[in-house]
């Protein structure tokens, strides 16, 4: 009895001592580090794809995928791509893959973001004789207040051989725009909008010619899980008057309409 007793007080004793050091290890067990490389992804399906307001799809759906490799530094290099049906209006070909990549850095609560952005329709060229493809340079600063998100940014499409081989008035594009967004805490259903302008040498044919123009989103998210379902209501200021000369296309694809999404995350 005696014995058990001692025994029984020697592990007591022992528990009481080991614990805290116990504790101590794992209180000084150092965080996983960061990765240097983080790779993401998604992939969608859409009601149609509309670009700056602009059907890019003759109004039909499409399927789109990305991919992202972005370094801890803030660095980051990405492939965008879309299947894309082509009409009077535009003709891409059939594909579209955007390559682009760029520097994000945060400075005081304000995200700058920055870099070069290709856009390339391998069938276009067989498709109206000529290459549509191109680049820009963009820049965008964001920040947010609580649970509302606010962003402004500039792309800008230096002279290169498709103003050239369209002949368009100005041999340079600016795209400005801005964006708020409002997510609520605790809630799955958030809220974006986004207005843009276009003027340069991707002004969209009118009836007058060429014309500078606005476009515009307002939707709403709703997540679950991996998965992303969107509603946006998406246009621009081309009125039908503007295009009533023209094939019936050039305005169904500038028209407002309401588009659906859904994306999964990976």
């Amino acid at each position: 009895m005696r014995k058990a007793l001692f025994l029984s007080t020697l592990l007591a004793g022992g528990m009481l001592v080991a614990s805290p050091a116990l504790a101590d290890d794992a209180a000084a067990a150092p965080a996983a580090p960061t990765p240097d490389f983080t790779v993401t992804g998604s992939a969608a399906v859409v009601s149609q794809y509309r670009f700056r307001g602009i059907s890019q799809s003759d109004n039909k759906p499409v399927i789109q995928g990305a991919f992202t490799v972005t370094n801890s530094s803030g660095f980051y290099i990405s492939t965008w791509g879309s299947s894309a049906t082509a009409n009077n209006a535009v003709n891409l070909g059939g594909t579209e893959i955007d390559v682009y990549g760029g520097y994000s850095k945060t400075v005081d609560g304000f995200t700058l973001d920055g870099g070069l952005y290709g856009y390339i329709y391998p069938g276009s060229a067989h498709a109206v004789g000529i290459s549509e493809s191109y680049f820009e340079v963009y820049g965008d600063v964001s920040k947010a207040y609580g649970p509302i998100t606010a962003k402004a940014g500039v792309n800008w499409a230096p002279d290169q051989s498709y103003f050239k081989n369209w002949n368009t008035a100005t041999h340079y594009n600016v795209y400005l725009y801005g964006e708020l967004g409002f997510a609520p805490t605790n809630f799955p259903v958030s809220f974006h909008s986004h207005l843009g302008h276009t003027a340069g040498g991707f002004d969209y044919f009118t009836n007058g010619g060429v014309k500078q123009y606005f476009d515009y989103t307002v939707g709403a998210t709703y997540k679950w899980k991996a998965l992303a379902f969107d509603l946006s209501v998406v246009g621009t200021n081309i009125s039908k008057h503007d295009t009533s000369l023209l094939d019936r296309d050039f305005h169904r694809a500038a028209k407002s309409v309401l588009v659906g999404s859904i994306t999964a995350s990976f």
